[in-house]
């Protein structure tokens, strides 16, 4: 692994942290919506992410990526996807004078909870923070080795 291919692992790390930054802050502004535009109320989204593959693989990289020396190789992260939170259930709360009540006065809110995505959020906060020192990191290593030749 070149150190300029650590660049493009650390961005795309900060890409990806980034956007998960997004879909956790757009749950946190959507945890009161009762109704989206299609009637139901706002489902929590979670990110997913995968290892960015190389196109056009052959033999002899794939052959290398199994190597018991070259254990640590890698091209980065991507966005797997962006998925509706099946998983949890909605909020009922009993809210009778709601415009969005049923008619036992009960309101459907989103599976949002703000304490979990709060904690997400500085989890993925971190995670940006790392891939920024690293990238850091690499940008002082090539600019020292820049230099070492003028001395």
């Amino acid at each position: 692994m070149s150190i300029f291919s650590s660049f493009g692992i650390n961005a795309s790390g900060l890409t990806a942290e980034r956007f998960r930054m997004d879909i956790i802050s757009e749950n946190i502004a959507n945890a009161n919506t009762t109704r989206t535009e299609d009637g139901t109320p706002y489902v929590r989204k979670i990110v997913t992410f995968q290892e960015k593959n190389k196109t056009g693989a052959t033999f002899n990289s794939i052959l290398a990526s199994q190597s018991k020396y070259n254990r640590y190789g890698g091209d980065g992260v991507k966005v797997g996807g962006v998925y509706e939170d099946k998983v949890s259930q909605m909020n009922m709360v009993y809210d009778p004078s709601h415009p969005d009540a049923d008619e036992n006065g009960y309101v459907l809110y989103p599976n949002v909870n703000t304490i979990t995505e709060m904690t997400n959020l500085i989890d993925a906060s971190r995670a940006y923070e790392a891939n920024n020192t690293a990238f850091s990191a690499t940008k002082a290593m090539a600019l020292q080795g820049l230099t070492v030749g003028q001395s």
